[in-house]
């Protein structure tokens, strides 16, 4: 184990808010070491573990059952840097599945909410499985890697709910593979991202168009593939390559961004990244009890493409209108929204609860997103939070919070 790396917890917290916990008790790696072994030793570790320990200021949690950084050097830190620079996340955690056969394509339009069948080799799409109440199983990416041939990526904490639900509901000539174990997953992100990638590879990234990929590339040397995707809100690539292979990548992407700014990040930036982009985060803004619908994605739930799992109830809640809403708030007095903080309206009533909270690095504002009755989701309307015994004045405002900002072409 690398002495970089703090103990996690024996309980469930935030990336961010375990930070604060070591911060605020100002524990250091002598007093934890007896128990780091009693308390990691039975986690995942990725095949980028070993090089955590390269830097000095990194610090570990229990994340899902992963051993995973929480920083590299410092959320803020990292955070600012794929705003402006450019940050490497190793998200190897992620799952991976391959799905062939004559009816892969019927199988995922049956398991999926968007629609499979607009996909082209080359191309990937954001969706969700549903149960039949329209609860989320999973959020994940679909890779078409050719004809009846897919990858889907899907969250490592579910990973093994995600491939049972998968084989139970397989029919015909479908075919599933889990290479979780085998491949390595790198996310590049940041407004200098092209630049670091293009240093280390000749495929025609810079012409790849948001949700497309490029299988079979030549990255520093090794095969992988390479989609212009990520969950930071930013312009980037993810990068797929065998676990083998992760290290090597992983040190040249890290040398050819040295003189872009190019930093190591860690989940403490990913989730306060994606949360100012209001991406969602299974478990906090969806899960078995939250729809696509009340979770504001509505865009990706195609319910004219045919029969899906959980159409029906979706059909419901879209002709009846949904009893709740995900929205932005801000918190206007002294205190930071936390997640299972409780909300309510002016007589005091509970309304619902924030999901995802923090102040934002990007914007120095205590931003949440919280699950409210609906007739409380208009922009503007106050609300109040329910923090350490206290009500706090909050008001709703608009999300996404921060939008990447639209590149305009020098003029000549």
């Amino acid at each position: 184990m690398g002495e970089a790396c703090f103990a996690a917890p024996p309980f469930s917290l935030s990336p961010v808010l375990f930070l604060m916990l070591i911060e605020n008790f100002e524990l250091h790696s002598s007093q934890i070491r007896a128990k780091e072994v009693i308390l990691l030793s039975s986690l995942k570790r990725t095949p980028l573990f070993p090089l955590y320990a390269d830097f000095k200021s990194a610090r570990c949690i229990d994340f899902g059952g992963w051993e995973l950084p929480v920083q590299f050097s410092g959320i803020q830190q990292e955070h600012a840097a794929v705003r402006e620079q450019a940050g490497l996340f190793d998200v190897s955690h992620m799952g991976e599945f391959i799905v062939t056969g004559s009816n892969a394509e019927t199988f995922l339009q049956q398991m999926t909410t968007n629609d499979v069948s607009q996909l082209q080799p080359g191309q990937a799409q954001y969706t969700m499985m549903c149960y039949p109440d329209g609860g989320v199983v999973d959020d994940l990416l679909v890779y078409k890697l050719g004809e009846q041939q897919y990858m889907l990526v899907v969250n490592a904490s579910n990973i093994d709910k995600d491939w049972q639900w998968l084989e139970e509901n397989a029919e015909g000539d479908v075919s599933l593979r889990n290479q979780s174990d085998s491949t390595a997953l790198l996310a590049l992100q940041g407004p200098k991202a092209l630049d670091i990638l293009s240093k280390v590879t000749d495929a025609p990234i810079a012409a790849l168009p948001a949700f497309h990929f490029i299988n079979q590339a030549s990255v520093y040397g090794h095969t992988a593939l390479v989609s212009r995707t990520g969950y930071t809100g930013e312009d980037g690539f993810e990068i797929y390559c065998s676990s083998s292979h992760a290290a090597s990548i992983w040190r040249g992407l890290l040398a050819a961004g040295e003189a872009y700014g190019l930093m190591p990040a860690g989940l403490g930036a990913r989730d306060t990244l994606r949360f100012e982009a209001k991406l969602p985060l299974y478990g906090q803004e969806l899960s078995a009890d939250i729809s696509p619908l009340e979770a504001g994605l509505g865009y990706f739930v195609k319910l004219d493409k045919g029969p899906f799992i959980g159409r029906e109830e979706l059909q419901r809640q879209k002709a009846e209108g949904v009893l709740r809403k995900l929205i932005g708030l801000e918190l206007l007095e002294r205190g930071i929204p936390r997640p299972h903080y409780t909300v309510h309206n002016a007589e005091g009533e509970q309304i619902g609860e924030v999901t995802t909270g923090t102040q934002s690095p990007t914007l120095k504002r205590n931003l949440g997103l919280a699950l409210v009755q609906s007739a409380y989701a208009a922009i503007g309307t106050e609300l109040w939070l329910e923090v350490r015994g206290k009500r706090l004045k909050a008001v709703v405002v608009k999300s996404p919070f921060y939008k990447q900002p639209k590149v305009i072409p020098a003029q000549s």
